[in-house]
């Protein structure tokens, strides 16, 4: 945990990281392997209170992204980076594959431009199946499809372990994670000076990762305004786990201009998730929840696969994603400034962070000197959370089943708030653990939980207490 009051005067980062989210994380982790000085700086009590904690979980293959864009290239790279480092991050991999489901005959249309796209942008293992082939591979699809592209390399992972682990790798490396943070202006002259919340931040070069307040935290910085935010709601219906014996791949709906489109999808804590709608507000903050949305989207999950219109819920949600006027992401690099922008990464995020941070590392090195390399990496595992592999509950010696829905135990909450980046508040305990996510939504543990954490969630409160000693 990051003291501000106790660095010394004359201190300077290397890099300044502004968001908390996936890709800051993600950047976070890649300049401490690079052996910079890093420091994480987040507006909100914990990591992911942004746009970065709803989201469907998906790891992208970019079958469907702009041909030749810098989506495609940093998606690609991310998830070959992911591959290659999930196992020793102990981090979550559930190889559904996907099915893109034509159920119209405009839709079916597309199906074969959408393969030709797939194939461009160097996914091979891409198939058209007609709607009898399809329904071999899932036999509840409903009777109405017509065809289906399978896409092998879709699979979908823990969204909340990911960049837990990147900023835990980082921290193990030195760096610092300033939380409960909101920047609120920046000046260069031969260095940044980051004014906060909670005091001021000095470094040579900073890096905006701020999602919904990307542009604004561009201003703040004075250095102009290329881009502008517009917030894009997306709903979610998360189904009870007896979904998911019926839903064993990822199915995709034919995307349009402006959305990739209601989603059915499995998940690696054994649910099954519909969503996200797609719609613009101009609020950054509140995503709420509408019945009429909901339903509407209950009522799409059983014309897709007909037996989850008697699935019981467990839970909705809405998330914000960082969409701008235009579709692609917005990346800019100012060298006389040393800083660098990552704006409008809107839901392809999750797969492309590693790429980002790679991307991030590249700009910097166009106009700063390298790092020392690190002598050593330490090793980082978090804890699996994922229903594809053994869990704690399943050992021996765990203390007690905390959350019995979704069999969280006293280890795993003790070991969460003692990690190197514990829980800022109650939903960061949740995207630790699990506790509370399960049908009952807390309702027979939260006391128990409020129990265990009494005094050890990170708050502002706490901040501003450390600030006073």
């Amino acid at each position: 945990m990051f003291d501000i009051e106790a660095q010394a005067a004359d201190e300077v980062h290397d890099v300044a990281i502004i968001g908390g989210g996936i890709v800051g994380c993600a950047v976070a982790r890649r300049f401490a392997l690079a052996g910079a000085r890093v420091i994480l700086i987040e507006k909100g009590p914990d990591i992911l209170s942004g746009a970065s904690k709803a989201n469907s979980a998906i790891l992208h293959t970019g079958f469907d992204a702009p041909p030749s864009s810098l989506e495609l290239q940093l998606i690609q790279a991310g998830r070959q980076e992911y591959l290659e480092i999930c196992g020793s991050l102990n981090l979550s991999l559930v190889k559904t594959g996907a099915l893109v489901c034509a159920w119209n005959r405009a839709e079916a249309s597309k199906l074969e431009a959408i393969e030709r796209q797939g194939r461009a942008n160097g996914i091979e293992q891409l198939r058209l199946l007609d709607a009898a082939e399809a329904r071999r591979r899932m036999p509840g699809l409903a009777e109405h499809l017509l065809m289906a592209l399978e896409v092998e390399g879709e699979h979908v992972i823990d969204p909340w372990s990911a960049p837990l682990a990147y900023l835990s790798q980082a921290v193990a490396m030195g760096a610092s994670f300033l939380r409960s943070a909101e920047l609120l202006s920046g000046t260069f002259d031969d260095h940044w000076i980051l004014k906060t919340s909670v005091g001021a931040v000095r470094a040579q070069c900073v890096i905006n990762a701020a999602g919904l307040y990307g542009d604004i935290v561009d201003e703040r910085l004075g250095l102009g305004a290329e881009f502008r935010i517009k917030p894009r709601k997306g709903q979610f219906v998360v189904l009870d786990k007896a979904a998911f014996l019926h839903v064993p791949r990822i199915i995709l709906p034919v995307p349009t201009e402006i959305t990739k489109g209601v989603v059915v999808c499995p998940t690696v804590f054994g649910n099954v998730i519909v969503g996200p709608t797609a719609e613009e507000q101009d609020d950054r903050v509140r995503a709420t929840v509408e019945t009429s949305t909901l339903e509407a989207l209950l009522r799409r999950a059983g014309e897709i696969v007909p037996v989850l219109a008697h699935m019981p819920v467990t839970a909705v949600y809405a998330g914000l994603r960082p969409a701008t006027e235009e579709k692609g992401y917005r990346v800019f690099v100012r060298p006389e400034r040393r800083a660098i922008t990552l704006g409008g990464i809107r839901s392809t995020g999750l797969s492309a962070a590693l790429g980002l941070a790679q991307h991030a590392l590249a700009l910097h090195a166009s106009f700063s000197r390298n790092f020392a390399q690190p002598t050593a990496v330490p090793s980082v595992k978090v804890p699996n959370l994922a229903e594809t592999r053994e869990r704690d509950w399943q050992r021996s010696d765990h203390g007690e089943i905390v959350c019995h829905c979704e069999l969280v135990t006293r280890r795993e909450i003790e070991a969460a708030l003692q990690s190197a980046v514990p829980p800022g508040d109650f939903g960061g305990l949740r995207r630790r653990t699990r506790a509370g996510m399960g049908r009952c939504q807390g309702f027979y543990c939260n006391a128990r939980l409020a129990e265990m954490t009494r005094g050890k969630l990170f708050t502002a409160l706490a901040v501003e207490a450390e600030g006073k000693q």
